[in-house]
């Protein structure tokens, strides 16, 4: 069983390599002096997005010679839309517009493609997406902000320089050690949990994944890890320490904290700010936030709860759908609205008015969305686990910025004090969380970033 998806997995491996080989002579002729963001969701919405489009202006201010290209599957995508869109969208205006290049088999990193073996079939997806890329235009240096790990061995092949972005490991320890506890979650479903058999040969197929994954990543010339926890993560898989650095995400923090502190009385808003995938745990938060209605003194007001986030494709609106079919389940829809693919101004004004703002996912690498609520005032209610826990929601000054949980009842709970927190107790945690937000900043971010890209486009140059 090893040796044979072993095999299957070097040979579709191999293939296309072996192609890319013979256009490699002819590509490098007609190299580009240019920087290509591989970034095949161009309009995901969600914190990558935000650093795709800080990523491209650092380089823009870094090496105003160097043109920026984008490889999108967005066949809507214009240099002039996505210039728009880095505006309303997060705030940040690019030097000049970059330049497209449109991908057409974006289908073959797509989740819905791979109903079994996803990880590796979107992974192998993205050898074949970026030797499309490739073939179109070769930059001189080849930036991955969508963590497509297995494309740097492609990229290497066409002579590119190799920087990434990883928001997340692909896989990690402690994938491996859900699936050798058998644990149910949304990467471990619970017919495999709940069987010996299939939790081993799941096992098994972790582990080559995860060999796999480490030399594929080690392929990269420069890597940045947005927290401290992938940071760690990735430096065991991919064994290059000294190629590993930490930089923050940018976070808008400068836009949001001139927001006031003071918010309505009533209703006391609570908001979830996430894409709507499975991992953000959305329906969690709705189940808390039901018992939070239950549970409610009468002599309170009734809370509301806004879930903010964007639908990449079909799946993310049937999920999008089926929380709201939820929110009837639990007799809460009167208490809760959605908002899908809302713009930067309509989000911060709707961070200006929450008191707390929610966050689900076991083992988020960091957690933008977090910061963003401190920035903006509201306390954070976030999972306790990776980057919230390690890097965010810390004390600042010996004060509590906000809560840490893990389940339905500790995010009740939390939900509760908050809701029950005298005006002067609020504020105070407020200011501390935004105190402490200013250390994820925008600045921060460019700052760190040039820090550490710069030592790489300056060798090239001199070359």
């Amino acid at each position: 069983m090893v040796g044979f998806l072993l095999i299957i997995t070097l040979i579709i491996l191999t293939l296309p390599i072996i192609t890319l080989l013979f256009t490699v002579v002819k590509s490098r002729r007609r190299r580009s002096n240019s920087v290509g963001f591989f970034h095949p969701y161009t309009n995901d919405g969600g914190g990558g997005e935000r650093v795709l489009w800080c990523a491209v202006k650092g380089i823009q201010e870094l090496s105003p010679e160097l043109d920026c290209v984008v490889y999108t599957g967005d066949h809507d995508a214009s240099p002039e839309s996505l210039t728009a869109r880095a505006i309303d969208r997060f705030g940040v205006q690019l030097v000049k517009s970059p330049k497209v290049v449109h991908l057409h088999k974006r289908k073959w990193i797509e989740d819905t493609t791979y109903p079994r073996f996803t990880m590796i079939g979107q992974s192998l997806g993205s050898v074949y997406l970026s030797w499309e890329a490739l073939c179109k235009l070769v930059p001189v240096y080849y930036f991955d902000t969508s963590g497509y790990a297995f494309t740097y061995p492609v990229a290497r092949i066409f002579g590119c320089k190799v920087i990434c972005y990883t928001h997340y490991p692909t896989i990690s320890l402690d994938m491996l050690s859900r699936v050798n506890s058998r644990t149910s979650m949304y990467n471990n479903d619970s017919l495999v949990a709940k069987s010996v058999l299939l939790s081993h040969c799941k096992v098994i197929y972790y582990t080559i994944f995860s060999w796999l994954y480490g030399i594929v990543g080690s392929c990269a010339h420069l890597v940045m890890a947005n927290s401290s926890w992938t940071r760690a993560h990735i430096v065991k898989l991919w064994g290059i320490p000294d190629r590993i650095y930490r930089v923050y995400p940018p976070c808008d923090t400068s836009g949001l904290q001139v927001l006031p502190l003071e918010r309505p009385a009533i209703p006391p808003k609570f908001i979830s700010v996430a894409q709507f995938r499975p991992e953000k745990a959305h329906g969690l938060q709705l189940e808390a936030f039901a018992l939070v209605i239950k549970n409610l003194d009468s002599a309170l007001p009734m809370p509301k709860l806004q879930f903010v986030g964007s639908c990449r494709n079909e799946a993310d609106e049937m999920r999008l759908q089926k929380l709201k079919d939820q929110a009837i389940e639990l007799k809460v829809d009167g208490h809760v609205e959605f908002y899908k693919n809302v713009t930067y101004r309509n989000l911060v004004q709707l961070l200006g008015a929450a008191i707390a703002g929610l966050h689900a996912m076991t083992d988020e690498h960091f957690g933008i969305s977090i910061v963003e609520y401190m920035a903006a005032g509201a306390i954070p209610i976030a999972h306790n686990s990776a980057g919230p826990k390690m890097d965010i929601v810390l004390t600042e000054d010996g004060k509590k910025v906000g809560f840490l949980a893990e389940d339905v009842e500790e995010y009740k709970d939390a939900m509760l004090q908050v809701i029950r927190m005298s005006e002067s107790e609020r504020l105070e945690m407020a200011e501390a969380a935004r105190q402490r937000a200013g250390k994820f900043s925008e600045q921060r971010f460019y700052q760190d970033y040039k820090t550490v890209v710069q030592p790489i486009l300056c060798h090239s140059k001199k070359k």
